[in-house]
C-alpha cells in the first residue's frame, strides 16, 4: 500500500518495465507531472506536480535559453576548468602573474560585484577569463550577456535598418540593463563620435546602477575616451589586473614576433664579447670605456628600466651589445624583440600589401607595446615624413609608458628633434658612447680616446647635438 503523501502514478501510463525499454520515465511514465495522495483539504489534493524528469528537462530548457541569450556562442568551451593559470613556458614572475589574475577572475565569478578589468596584449588569456566568468555564471542559472564590443556597436546599428526584428531602443536597453555585462575588446572599436556616445552611456548608466560588469581591453587607458577612462578608472568601484604573459595560445619559445631578427644575431652574447685587451689598436682609456660598456649592458640585462642607446662608430660592438642584452632576457624566459630600424619600417609597410595576413593597427601595437624593445641602427632608415611619424609615434607612446628600451645608433646621427628630445631625458634614458674603433680594422678616429677617457655618458649627449 503507498504511504500517504507520496505521488500518485497515473493509471493511464504503460507499465514501468515498458518505460524503461522505451526510455520513457520509470516515474510518470511519460507524463511529466505527479498527482500526491494527500487527504481532500490538502493544499496539493488534486494538484499536478511535476516529475523529476519534467523538472529537469525545464532546467536545461532554461539553461539552453540562458545560453542563446548570453550570446558565448563557441566561447562554452572557455572555463576556468581549461584555463591553463601557469600558462606556456612562462617565467616565473609571469606564471605567477597569470596565477593571480586566474584567481581574481574565478573570485568575481563566485561574487559578481563591481567592475572587473582585463588588460593585457594580444592572447594573454584575458578573453578566456571572462568567457569563463560568462560560462560559470550560466552554469549556476545566472543571466549575463557577453559581447565584443565592436559587435555590439555593429548589433545597435543594425536596429535602424529596415525590417530589424528589434528597436534601438530595445536593444540598447537590453545591454545597458544586463544584470552581468561582459564587454571583450574595448578599445578596437571605430572612435567614431558615435560609437564614443554610444559605449559613454552604457558605461556610465552602469556606474551609476552599481551593475556589475566585466571589461577585457589591450589598449592603455591613456589612449581610451577620457569619459570611458573616468569610470574605468574608479578605484572603489573597478579592480584592474594586468596581465604580462605573451601569447597565451604560443608555445614555450619566448620570442614570439616575427618582426624580431635575434635569431641571427644568436651568437652575439655576453660571454663572446671580445673587449679587446690586447689589441694594439685601443689605448688604456678605450680599454676601460669597453669593460664600461659591457658592465652598463649586463647590468641593464638583469634589471631593465629606462631606455638605454649605445652610440659610436661603425663596428665598435654596440649592436652585439644589444643583441647580448636581447639574447639575456629570452634565455631566462623573457619576451623581447630585436629589430633593424630599416627592417621594422619594411614590416610596416608590408601590411598594406594585397594579401597580408597581419593589419597594420595589428603590428604596430605589436611593436609599440613589447615588454622590451631593441631597436638597431637608428638614423640610417629613409627620412619620409611617414617613416618619421611612425617612429615619433613609436617613440612618444613607450617614453610616455615607460617601456624599456634599448637603442643602437652611430656617433653624430643627424635624427628628428623630436626623438632627440625623448632620448636626451636623463630621468629616463641613459646615453653611453663607446669609443673603441672598429672591431674589423677601422682606423682610430683622431682625438677618441687619448689620455684620460671623458665621460661616455657626456660624450654620448654631445653626439646628439646637446652641449655640456
Amino acid at each position: 500500500m503507498r504511504k500517504p503523501g507520496t505521488p500518485k502514478r497515473n493509471t493511464e501510463s504503460t507499465s514501468s518495465a515498458e518505460s524503461k525499454s522505451e526510455g520513457v520515465c520509470p516515474i510518470c511514465h511519460g507524463v511529466g507531472y505527479l498527482r500526491r495522495n494527500v487527504p481532500p483539504g490538502h493544499p496539493d489534493f488534486g494538484r499536478a506536480i511535476p516529475c523529476q524528469c519534467k523538472i529537469r528537462e525545464i532546467e536545461q530548457r532554461r539553461l539552453q535559453d540562458l545560453l542563446r541569450a548570453s550570446n558565448l556562442g563557441l566561447l562554452t568551451r572557455m572555463t576556468f576548468d581549461t584555463f591553463v593559470p601557469e600558462g606556456h613556458g612562462l617565467n616565473p614572475q609571469m606564471q605567477e602573474n597569470l596565477r593571480k589574475a586566474y584567481e581574481k577572475a574565478r573570485a568575481y565569478a563566485e561574487n559578481p560585484q563591481g567592475w572587473l578589468i582585463l588588460k593585457g596584449g594580444y592572447g594573454c588569456g584575458k578573453t578566456h577569463l571572462a568567457a569563463a566568468i560568462a560560462n560559470y555564471q550560466v552554469e549556476r542559472g545566472r543571466p549575463v550577456l557577453f559581447v565584443v564590443v565592436p559587435d555590439l556597436l555593429d548589433h545597435l546599428r543594425a536596429a535602424f535598418a529596415p525590417g530589424s526584428a528589434a528597436s534601438f531602443d530595445q536593444r540598447f536597453e537590453a545591454v545597458r540593463t544586463a544584470p552581468l555585462l561582459i564587454l571583450d575588446d574595448l578599445g578596437t572599436h571605430s572612435s567614431t563620435s558615435w560609437a564614443q556616445e554610444k559605449l559613454y552611456q552604457i558605461l556610465n548608466y552602469r556606474y551609476n546602477a552599481q551593475l556589475p560588469t566585466v571589461i577585457t581591453t589591450n589598449q592603455e587607458l591613456e589612449d581610451l575616451d577620457p569619459r570611458l577612462r573616468s569610470r574605468l578608472v574608479e578605484l572603489e568601484w573597478s579592480s584592474m589586473i594586468h596581465i604580462l604573459a605573451p601569447d597565451y595560445r604560443g608555445s614555450a619559445v619566448v620570442e614570439q614576433s616575427e618582426l624580431s631578427s635575434l635569431s641571427l644575431h644568436s651568437d652575439q652574447t655576453f660571454e663572446s664579447f671580445d673587449l679587446r685587451e690586447h689589441d694594439p689598436a685601443l689605448d688604456a682609456a678605450q680599454r676601460t670605456n669597453l669593460k664600461r660598456s659591457l658592465y652598463i649592458a649586463k647590468a641593464y640585462a638583469e634589471n631593465p628600466e629606462g631606455w638605454l642607446v649605445f652610440t659610436g662608430g661603425f663596428g665598435c660592438g654596440k649592436t652585439h651589445l644589444a643583441a647580448a642584452i636581447a639574447n639575456y632576457r629570452v634565455e631566462h624566459g623573457f619576451p623581447a624583440i630585436f629589430v633593424v630600424v630599416p627592417d621594422l619600417l619594411d614590416h610596416l609597410r608590408a601590411t598594406f600589401a594585397p594579401g597580408s595576413n597581419v593589419g597594420f593597427d595589428r603590428r604596430f601595437e605589436e611593436i609599440r607595446r613589447a615588454p622590451l624593445l631593441i631597436l638597431d641602427d637608428l638614423g640610417t632608415h629613409s627620412a619620409t615624413a611617414w617613416a618619421q611619424e611612425k617612429l615619433f609615434q613609436l617613440f612618444d607612446y613607450r617614453y610616455n609608458a615607460r617601456l624599456p628600451t634599448v637603442i643602437t645608433m652611430t656617433r653624430d646621427v643627424e635624427i628628428d628633434p623630436r626623438l632627440k628630445t625623448r632620448i636626451l631625458d636623463i630621468s629616463r634614458c641613459q646615453v653611453w658612447e663607446i669609443t673603441a674603433p672598429n672591431y674589423r680594422g677601422e682606423a682610430r678616429l683622431p682625438g677618441k680616446g687619448k689620455g684620460q677617457m671623458a665621460k661616455s655618458t657626456l660624450r654620448g649627449r654631445r653626439s646628439l647635438g646637446v652641449s655640456g
